[in-house]
């Protein structure tokens, strides 16, 4: 069994959790999120814990098991403190801009690119190199945040491109001329 699966998630107070069955539903002052359980998945909630267990000993439940427990606890944060992830842009000429829901992202392409930012995640621009995505679905806030870097993901010989701030660029050499 897993032991991630096995530690129990402590609920802070302000926040709200409701099992119906197949749809957890966690609210809290920041919003309110929503999934679906597996059915191998069984949930105990108390008045300030939810504990987690498995139905049969499968493979597919014991794989789901830590899965599910790590899933409703990033939903507990994310009601209640949220996520945030910062994106850099290094370039010369490479920029944000915000505009409304909108991302409009110079990246050395011939035109600029407006991305339009999902429902439930807020973009901020800090300077004109740095855009702080923040939301409390941090599974929907990493996949924002991957598909603004795959627009431009930086390349190892300069570095230019859109990198994550804490990501580290491994640098290469470039060529070197050869004499005859």
């Amino acid at each position: 069994m897993s032991r991630i699966g096995k530690r129990p998630i402590v609920v802070p107070n302000g926040v709200e959790i409701q099992f119906d069955g197949a749809i957890l539903t966690v609210r809290g002052p920041k919003g309110e999120l929503r999934r679906s359980i597996h059915p191998s998945v069984e949930l105990q909630i108390d008045d300030s814990r939810i504990s987690l267990s498995i139905s049969d000993g499968s493979k597919e439940s014991r794989s789901l098991f830590g899965l599910f427990r790590t899933l409703i606890s990033n939903m507990v944060v994310g009601v209640t403190e949220g996520f945030q992830r910062t994106l850099e842009i290094n370039g010369v000429g490479y920029r944000a801009e915000l505009s409304g829901d909108q991302l409009i992202l110079n990246l050395g392409y011939s035109n600029p690119i407006a991305y339009d930012v999902p429902q439930g995640i807020k973009a901020q621009l800090e300077q004109r190199n740095r855009i702080i995505l923040s939301g409390i679905d941090k599974e929907l806030l990493g996949s924002t945040a991957a598909k603004i870097r795959a627009l431009r993901a930086p390349e190892p010989y300069k570095g230019k491109g859109v990198k994550y701030l804490e990501e580290r660029i491994r640098r290469k050499a470039g060529k070197t001329g050869i004499k005859k």
